[in-house]
């Protein structure tokens, strides 16, 4: 599955839209935004999946074979 871009847009727009609803100090407003953005920045990698093909040689047991699997 590709990277889902449109959630991470959104989830971006959400985190700086709610902190701008906020009043408190400048200082906590950074830490909050780079906390949120993190963690979007996290769950949008993890939104992808990795696809590989591995062979093997040199044996009588030589195998082929591909895999998929989450990004954890």
């Amino acid at each position: 599955m590709a990277l889902d871009i449109l959630n991470l847009k959104k989830d971006i727009k959400d985190l700086l839209t709610e902190e701008r609803k906020k009043e408190d100090d400048g200082a906590s407003s950074i830490d909050n935004i780079a906390s949120q953005l993190a963690a979007a920045i996290e769950k949008f990698v993890k939104s992808g999946t990795v696809t590989t093909t591995v062979t093997t040689t040199g044996s009588a047991s030589a195998q082929t074979g591909t895999g998929t699997g989450k990004i954890t």
